[in-house]
């Protein structure tokens, strides 16, 4: 999977993208459609993301999905229309081999990503694991996360930076955490979106600044990651979930398009 991602003729950036909880199939396939197709253009290689469950949410009436298999099995069926690797997440030991058996990828939640049980679980499916620092963590203690899934017999791990907690609302990207975390000689993932949320706001949703989104991009592809995260909707403000931090999907191709043309200049130096 690894060689997947890196497999751009133009060392472009990888991209996982998709909405931020599976709420049908229909709406899932449109988001890879309208991602493929400009993901072809500018030679990216995608990887559509879907939660087939949501189980983190601050409040317990919060939408959490329609069926974990009616998710999974849409999520396989955007593999094989399209052709292209899926990425979910996972949350439990038990979920990691149900969801192997239709995913690319599991995906850690950075609340969880000091969970050894988890990781190993995860790691012996022989997936790929791309892992969420926590908001807690610094930079260089996702080394131990890493090396877990390592010692568990899988060298196919990836590691997403996702924000630090800043204060009780809000989170911060630390720049210089994308270079330290790339040490660890497995790509380093910014998931944009999640960086934008404000969390633990009083009426139990979260909040979110989408009009930073190619700002908090923009940055990340200059240092040099490898991957770019993000969540994307036809309509963010009737999301499901997340929809607060959520990039339109319409505007997707633009963004990307502008991302492509910085890597390509940073290339060139």
């Amino acid at each position: 999977m690894i060689n997947y991602l890196k497999s751009s003729a133009t060392n472009n950036f990888f991209l996982l993208a998709g909405p931020c909880v599976i709420e049908g199939e229909q709406m899932a396939l449109e988001i890879a459609e309208k991602v493929v197709k400009v993901t072809s253009e500018l030679n990216i290689p995608y990887v559509f993301k879907g939660s087939y469950r949501k189980a983190n949410r601050s409040r317990i009436d919060s939408f959490t999905g329609i069926g974990d298999e009616n998710a999974l099995k849409i999520l396989r069926k955007v593999k094989e229309t399209f052709n292209i690797p899926v990425v979910t997440d996972i949350h439990t030991n038990e979920e990691a081999e149900m969801a192997a058996e239709y995913v690319d990828i599991l995906q850690i939640p950075a609340f969880l990503c000091r969970q050894t049980e988890l990781l190993v679980a995860a790691a012996k499916t022989g997936k790929m694991v791309n892992i969420k620092k926590g908001q807690f963590l610094s930079p260089e203690a996702m080394s131990f996360a890493v090396q877990k899934v390592i010692d568990a017999g899988n060298s196919q791990v990836a590691i997403t930076e996702r924000g630090t907690t800043f204060g009780y609302q809000d989170l911060i990207v630390d720049y210089r955490g994308i270079p330290e975390m790339q040490k660890n000689n497995c790509p380093v993932i910014l998931d944009v979106t999640h960086s934008l949320q404000q969390p633990n706001q009083s009426a139990g949703v979260t909040g979110g600044r989408p009009d930073l989104i190619e700002t908090v991009a923009r940055a990340g592809i200059a240092v040099g990651v490898d991957g770019i995260f993000i969540e994307t909707h036809q309509n963010p403000a009737v999301a499901k979930s997340d929809g607060a931090n959520m990039l339109q999907l319409d505007k997707l191709p633009d963004l990307l398009r502008n991302l492509t043309a910085i890597r390509q200049t940073i290339n060139a130096l």
